[in-house]
């Protein structure tokens, strides 16, 4: 039986990496910075990083953050991985970090180009964006009388149980280096995936196009993040509102 250790493992990826491997009858570690007895921070390191990666064969590294320190945990992992003698890590990265000039695209990157370099055995997966991220997008743009989308912008959402099936699927197969793309079935504009959820949570909004500048926009609306020749996704945008919000969608 295979050991494996799940960084951010109660995380939005991570639970359902790790609820796939331990229903396949393989030993998991969780690792976050507060689930026991694996709690640790991986940006400051320390002993109980060695503690938890003991033994461990594999390493499937789900965490990370928006608000920074992603190449300094990924050094932290990878320093300790060597020293423990792991045979393989995989890394869930996002589709368009070398296309795409945004800050934390740019720290995905380069925390692939660490796990190239490690000297480590490595698999790398990227995938396009959760449903739940649009949500929580929505969420925060619905809050006007008002939302206001940015102009031309298009999203391939896709369903994060999918990915995480697709991750431990890698976990138990040999290291091999970048994989093909992960995107959802549909590429959507921003404008009908609002509108499904406006349906779906029975709010009223007024929907306005905004055009923005910038480097980062456009590469945005140029679809720099999306992968429409890799959309093996299954699950919808309205499948997954229909499951959260328990009311029926409609395109």
């Amino acid at each position: 039986m295979t050991t494996i250790l799940v960084t951010g493992g109660t995380g939005t990826l991570g639970r359902h990496v790790t609820e796939r491997l331990r229903t396949d009858g393989h030993e998991v570690r969780v690792l976050s910075r507060r689930a026991q007895p694996y709690a640790v921070d991986l940006r400051a390191g320390g002993a109980g990083l060695d503690a938890a990666l003991a033994g461990v064969r594999t390493v499937v590294h789900c965490a990370s953050s928006p608000r920074g320190g992603d190449e300094k945990a990924a050094g932290h992992l990878i320093e300790a991985a060597r020293r423990a003698g792991v045979r393989h890590l995989v890394q869930i990265s996002i589709v368009g970090v070398d296309r795409v000039p945004l800050g934390y695209y740019r720290s995905k990157l380069a925390v692939e180009r660490q796990i190239e370099r490690s000297g480590l055995d490595w698999t790398i997966l990227r995938a396009t964006q959760f449903h739940d991220l649009l949500v929580t997008l929505f969420q925060q743009l619905g809050r006007p009388p008002v939302m206001l989308l940015p102009a031309g912008v298009c999203d391939q959402p896709v369903e994060v149980t999918e990915v995480a099936d697709r991750l431990a699927e890698l976990a138990l197969a040999a290291p091999a280096g970048r994989v093909p793309d992960m995107g959802g079935p549909e590429v959507r504009t921003l404008d009908s995936l609002a509108r499904a959820y406006l349906g779906a949570t029975g709010r009223r909004r007024a929907i306005a196009h905004l055009p923005l500048l910038g480097r980062t926009y456009r590469a945005f609306r140029d679809g720099g993040h999306l992968t429409p020749e890799q959309a093996v996704g299954k699950g919808t945008f309205e499948d997954y509102l229909a499951r959260r919000f328990g009311r029926p969608t409609s395109r």
